[in-house]
């Protein structure tokens, strides 16, 4: 696609497709188990237009929802824009509008006051509905069976803050859905909205707090008894973003913070933790209680990981010697003081998936992408810019890491987990493969994977016909709940 800048957000994997399409009876290669039956969501962020800057990200790109269709072995895809108000004011006006990332003073006079949200980063399921999200504002509701866009989705105006994190937590035995949304009272404020939906996706909490500092805060955890934030040095300023200047920049000499609150208690109970100074992360795999003690799962870096964030703070370090690894953090809640215990439990990596039912619980097992030296230098893409090219899964419990790798040239994205009947049985993963087929020429597939022995590679593949740009998160939905959906059978379009 012309015109578009060749920077790694906008080359590679990262190649603007900017096609919506659909496909019934995808060619399968292989045995798709019967229990695999529902639909794979994808978030795909692809710009539908040019950006108005060179310096423009991959996650500018306006949202796009993708859908793998799979029943009796069979695969249908599908994938559309989320037609949210920027991408129709973009889409009418044939040209980009809005400027630089999450800076609403370098906007054309046309997108002053307009909702900038892209709805490009996870697709989220919740008592009956699904919407696309983007911590930058509120979600978008979806039709599950047809991927229009409903509209706007804010608890038929229940919900006062401005914002709703990509990464919701979901109890997998009451059903309610835990969100928070920061920067809620608008632009740099430090407001924190934590918020509790019921099972019927009734909105019955909302309350604020302030961080320490205006940070990102992409993802949190919840406990059976805990609510818990990390807040990490990339920091927001009024007067840079006015000047022209990045949304983010990390600092690296400043400290971290977490922030444990009881779920269900009031804010004014939170309870600080101070951390080193520099660290981040951005996906939380786990939070479970063990009596008095608070365990904290997560993919940790000793600096910021997407290069945008640490050169806006003066940061010059190359991505491939970035340090970190999964890690716990323990917090003795019955003891005083805001120091708390680290142990590094597995290899750096990220995007890390859990069975729905751990949530929140002690699990057994989870996986994550990581980078395995023996497949070759990484494909170029991603929001980071260069692809993961290994599934790791680990057991917390007695440190057993399994790989699958992948041949050289080739990259993997976050799966999706599929849960069995069968109680011995761990279930399936669902991730998109890309394979490198010449000099910007790249190959899709969706593969099948036994979660439980994923170094034995897929039972099953997808060849995709067509070029797809690498996704952020995904979510899989059940039969059971598509057949749950708001949006009933008879209001299906054809």
């Amino acid at each position: 696609m012309a015109n578009f800048p060749k920077t790694i957000h906008f080359t590679g994997l990262n190649t603007p497709v900017g096609i919506e399409w659909s496909a019934r009876n995808l060619d399968v290669i292989g045995d798709i188990p019967a229990e695999v039956d529902g639909a794979f969501f994808r978030a795909v962020p692809d710009p539908a237009v040019p950006p108005m800057s060179a310096d423009d990200i991959v996650l500018s790109g306006d949202g796009m929802v993708a859908r793998f269709a799979i029943s009796g072995g069979k695969v249908d895809y599908a994938i559309r824009y989320v037609e949210t108000e920027r991408y129709r004011l973009e889409r009418d006006a044939r040209r980009a509008l809005f400027g630089q990332y999450r800076n609403p003073f370098t906007d054309d006079p046309a997108a002053q006051g307009k909702d900038r949200t892209v709805a490009n980063t996870t697709p989220v399921w919740h008592a009956g509905r699904l919407f696309m999200t983007k911590e930058d504002g509120l979600g978008y509701e979806i039709n599950p069976h047809t991927l229009e866009t409903i509209g706007r989705w804010d608890y038929y105006g229940a919900l006062r803050s401005q914002t709703f994190t990509a990464h919701p937590r979901i109890d997998p035995q009451t059903g309610e859905m835990f969100f928070f949304g920061y920067e809620a009272g608008g632009l740099c404020t430090k407001d924190v909205a934590y918020c509790i939906a019921d099972k019927d996706g009734n909105l019955t909490s909302e309350q604020w707090f302030e961080q320490p500092y205006c940070s990102t805060i992409h993802d949190f955890a919840i406990s059976e008894k805990y609510a818990i934030f990390p807040i990490f040095p990339t920091t927001a300023d009024l007067e840079r973003l006015k000047a022209g200047g990045a949304h983010w920049a990390h600092q690296q000499e400043l400290e971290s913070w977490v922030g444990i609150m009881p779920r269900y208690g009031k804010v004014e109970e939170m309870r600080w933790f101070r951390g080193r100074p520099g660290i981040s992360a951005f996906h939380l795999v786990n939070a479970f209680d063990d009596g008095d003690l608070v365990h904290l799962d997560l993919c940790l870096s000793d600096t910021n990981a997407f290069g945008f964030m640490r050169e806006a703070g003066g940061i010059q370090r190359d991505q491939r010697e970035i340090g970190g690894g999964l890690t716990r953090w323990t917090f003795d809640m019955s003891k005083d003081g805001e120091s708390y215990a680290e142990r590094v439990m597995g290899p750096p990596g990220d995007m890390p998936r859990l069975r729905d039912v751990d949530q929140g619980r002690p699990y057994r097992a989870a996986w994550y992408m990581s980078m395995n030296p023996q497949g070759g230098p990484p494909l170029p893409g991603g929001p980071v810019g260069a692809a993961f090219n290994a599934m790791l899964r680990i057991e917390p419990g007695n440190g057993r890491i399994d790989m699958m790798p992948l041949d050289f040239g080739m990259a993997i994205s976050e799966p999706v987990h599929v849960p069995s009947a069968t109680p011995d049985h761990d279930g399936w993963l669902l991730a998109v493969v890309d394979r490198q087929s010449g000099e910007d020429m790249f190959q899709s597939e969706l593969w099948i994977v036994e979660a439980e022995d994923i170094a034995k590679g897929p039972i099953a593949r997808v060849p995709m016909p067509l070029p797809m740009r690498a996704q952020v998160h995904g979510s899989w939905v059940s039969r059971a709940q598509l057949d749950g959906a708001r949006v009933q059978q008879a209001e299906r379009v054809a």
